[in-house]
């Protein structure tokens, strides 16, 4: 970039830092885990005991088999919002267990 040139948005050099970044997948893995509540919302997060990655799978711990079944039913969606907030698959499945 020369002295002149038009400074580009700090979101960009963000992502661009990110992308270089030799534990990419595994900071990616930590934003999932960051958003998780944010974007499964105040309900499911409060009967969530757990979430954590085995490899490219989330797995997510319940309180009890209605929730067990809750999740699981939307977990392509879930799978889908978290890998966009990354803007990368970095979740390939999502697991449920009480």
């Amino acid at each position: 970039m020369g002295r002149f040139d038009t400074p580009k948005p700090l979101k960009d050099l963000l992502k661009d830092f990110i992308e270089e970044y030799p534990h990419r997948k595994r900071l990616k893995r930590g934003m999932v885990l960051s958003l998780w509540p944010r974007i499964v919302g105040n309900k499911i997060n409060e009967n969530t005991r757990n979430v954590e990655f085995e490899g490219d799978r989330l797995i997510v711990y319940v309180s009890n088999e209605v929730w067990r079944r809750e999740i699981h039913m939307r977990r392509h969606q879930l799978k889908k919002k978290l890998n966009d907030k990354v803007d990368e698959k970095i979740v390939k499945e999502i697991v449920v267990r009480t």
